[in-house]
């Protein structure tokens, strides 16, 4: 692609920015929090008299399932401020107070599950990022950052408490937010953007006070209420340290001949994280050392295609404000996929000697910087900075860079980047036209290869509509970033039609009315069907959802996949090379997660390349109401082809018990015949005090090779795993 055409496209987009962006958004209702007279005891009772004289907010309305209606339950929220924290105070009436739905106790599980509560406070009031709260009537902790309009990342893990009770008339849930949680400017009367949610589970209702209209939602900052902070505000020097320990007794190493490959060993490991607040808006991580054993083990996957998998980050340090160094296509191209430092690409940690991060805002640039330096046998310096300038309301226009080098490199590995980003309202709607491009510089690949992408989204409750054009050059290689292809031009896309029935038990049908993903080589062209290397069209002639959460649809596919070489799709079966077309029809069902049963079914069949292939998937859960919860997953393929059939199983099963909302125990387990093996892994998790942690983890893993001599499941084989692990993590904070 030359500059000039690149410039146009730049053009184009800032253009349409510019052109389409609405009139500021009016400022919303206001609330204030005066100080208390008097001690609050956080009991979820609001029972002491300093909530007498709280400012309050009585009257959330729905956005589903009626839009604009009060809400079928009265939920009435108090304010109130100390000198070192913010009170909120929720009363939550419920006519049928035995038909609340609380199945959770874990910090930061899936809230929607059953009833629950929760604000958004926007401290910088500039409405384009805020801090989120919830819980729901277990007093489970969910807590989350939002950074313009992507999705709550909840990975971030505040100081913060909250205490909620059930009664016969509802359940109260009490919060403490200690202002040093929050970042702002100090001052007096300040000003923050808020907005409360409450779900009710049984009805599969959403309540707002502002932002409830289907088309806005409490992620929408643009039109959030004002919380008013009475008197002088000062946010004060914040800063804390982590030390931690872990011990380690690694179980000895079998391969699946039986084979002793590695002796038991037991290491003693000293970490040390800090957090410090540079400025009332700028915040800066280090850590020294860090060790991951607490992590989830990555799900088994089946992968019937010719292109690597993307295993999504799970390591706190790089998953806690990760959103600011966000750029490139999800599951496409990320110019910083995280998991390239202190991982090997199956998986296999690499010591992270030292790190540092450092984000925040500073006028109207939000910014954020990465490095590392991992130990053998990367040995390597790793960066990444990342800078946005806010321009309209909510829109954006932003750099990238990253680097790689080190004893470990050859020279020096880089890649920069820019985009714009335009989410606007117009006549009420969103549309959001996004732009980005990239390029890299490796040894070995000569000049600049680049990367571009622009598309317009459309995301409506009637009509949800994206379109996109989407370039990599050959030798485009993000050395710290994922990259699925290169040397393709792509196009893709998708309208969506979702009308809704004036009354009845369906809540909206959902009709794709096209969907489509079409790769050709570089070289080519998408309006030659001959140039197209892989590409798919899918329409939804039937789907809907039931006021209730449930949902069914039927979708009909047409595939298309060229490869040049021949690949193995699983192990003994090879597809050849050739040009290959095929049509698919799926039907799939999913209940909603509020029931104490929930889960769902997906059915396909028809063609597979030059054969055929029927696949089916289920998962369920069971969330009895009590401290216990189960589920499992499971997928078949039964694929016949010339050179050979097979059938492809993947399975996994996991459980939780809670003994209250700081011990929880779980344990998880997988198994796919492609790579004979199972996996297990076993987590107990105790916060004794908000920012400490105790782990304790068990991880094995187990061949299940036919010829083994020690094949799970025979007892004989608990002694010869393939690996394992005993591992102890004790992480306590000290706020300075």
């Amino acid at each position: 692609m030359t500059s000039g055409r690149l410039h146009q496209l730049l053009l184009i987009v800032t253009l349409i920015g510019c052109a389409a962006a609405s009139a500021s958004a009016q400022r919303g209702a206001r609330v204030t929090a005066p100080m208390a007279r008097g001690e609050i005891v956080l009991d979820g009772r609001l029972a002491d008299s300093a909530w007498a004289f709280a400012d309050s907010i009585d009257g959330l309305r729905q956005r589903e399932p009626t839009e604009g209606i009060a809400g079928s339950e009265r939920t009435v929220v108090k304010l109130l401020r100390d000198k070192a924290a913010l009170y909120v105070g929720i009363r939550l009436y419920d006519r049928d107070p035995a038909h609340i739905v609380a199945t959770t106790f874990r910090r930061d599980a899936d809230l929607d599950v059953g009833d629950n509560v929760g604000f958004v406070i926007d401290s910088y009031d500039d409405r384009r990022s805020g801090f989120a709260f919830a819980t729901n009537p277990n007093s489970m902790m969910w807590d989350g950052m939002l950074a313009g309009t992507q999705d709550f990342d909840k990975s971030w893990n505040g100081i913060w408490d909250v205490v909620a009770t059930r009664d016969s008339l509802g359940w109260t849930a009490e919060f403490r937010i200690p202002f040093r949680t929050l970042r702002f400017h100090d001052g007096e009367n300040i000003v923050f953007g808020f907005n409360v949610r409450r779900f009710i589970r049984r009805r599969n209702e959403e309540d707002l006070w502002q932002s409830w209209l289907r088309n806005q939602g409490i992620s929408n900052l643009q039109f959030e209420g004002d919380l008013v902070i009475a008197e002088s505000l000062v946010r004060g020097f914040d800063a804390e340290v982590r030390p931690n320990g872990i011990i380690k007794y690694a179980l000895p190493e079998f391969d699946s001949t039986g084979a002793e490959t590695a002796k038991s060993t037991a290491t003693v490991k000293i970490g040390l994280d800090g957090k410090f607040a540079v400025s009332p808006t700028v915040t800066a991580d280090l850590t020294a050392n860090a060790d991951f054993a607490e992590v989830e083990s990555d799900s088994q996957v089946v992968n019937l295609t010719r292109f690597p998998v993307f295993f999504p980050e799970k390591r706190e340090f790089f998953l806690e404000s990760s959103d600011i160094f966000t750029f490139g296509a999800t599951l496409r191209n990320q110019l910083f996929y995280s998991r390239r430092i202190g991982l090997t690409d199956d998986g296999t940690a690499v010591p992270i000697l030292f790190g540092a991060r450092t984000y925040g805002d500073i006028g109207n640039w939000t910014f954020g910087a990465l490095g590392t330096r991992t130990g053998a046998p990367d040995d390597a310096i790793d960066g990444v900075v990342r800078v946005k300038r806010n321009v309209l309301e909510r829109s954006y226009i932003g750099a990238i860079a990253t680097v790689r080098t080190g004893p470990g490199v050859v020279g020096s590995e880089n890649a920069y980047g820019f985009d714009a980003d335009f989410p606007l309202r117009i006549a009420g709607k969103n549309v959001e036209p996004k732009f980005w491009v990239a390029g890299t510089q490796v040894p070995g690949i000569p000049g600049t290869p680049l990367a571009w992408r622009a598309y317009v989204d459309y995301p409506n409750d009637i009509w949800d509509n994206f379109i996109s054009l989407y370039r990599v050059e050959r030798g485009y290689t993000p050395v710290l970033g994922f990259v699925l292809r290169d040397g393709i031009i792509e196009s893709n896309g998708h309208f969506n039609w979702m009308p809704r029935p004036e009354h009845g038990a369906i809540r909206n049908f959902d009709f794709q009315l096209l969907s489509w993903d079409i790769i050709a080589n570089d070289s080519g062209a998408l309006t030659r069907t001959a140039d197209w290397e892989t590409a798919n069209f899918d329409v939804r002639p039937f789907g809907l959802q039931w006021q209730s959460g449930d949902r069914i649809s039927v979708d009909i596919s047409r595939d298309l996949d060229a490869p040049t070489d021949s690949f193995y799709v699983f192990p003994g079966s090879v597809i050849p090379p050739g040009r290959y077309w095929w049509t698919r029809a799926v039907v799939a069902a999913q209940l909603a997660p509020g029931r104490v049963w929930s889960g769902g079914a997906t059915a396909g069949w028809g063609g597979f390349y030059d054969g055929s292939a029927r696949i089916i998937s289920a998962n369920v859960a069971w969330r009895g109401g009590g401290h216990f919860t189960a589920g499992g997953e499971f997928s078949l393929s039964d694929v016949h082809l010339p050179g050979g059939n097979f059938t492809a199983v993947q399975t996994a099963v996991r459980f939780e018990y809670d003994f209250s909302t700081r011990l929880s125990l779980m344990g998880f387990a997988q198994y796919t015949n492609e790579a004979t093996r199972a996996d297990f892994q076993f987590r107990l998790h105790w916060i004794p005090q908000i920012g400490d942690d105790i782990y304790l983890v068990w991880n094995s893993g187990y061949t299940t090779y036919r010829l083994a001599p020690w094949r799970f499941p025979s007892w004989d084989a608990l002694p010869h795993q393939l690996n394992g692990a005993l591992v102890l993590k004790v992480v306590h904070r000290i706020p300075l």
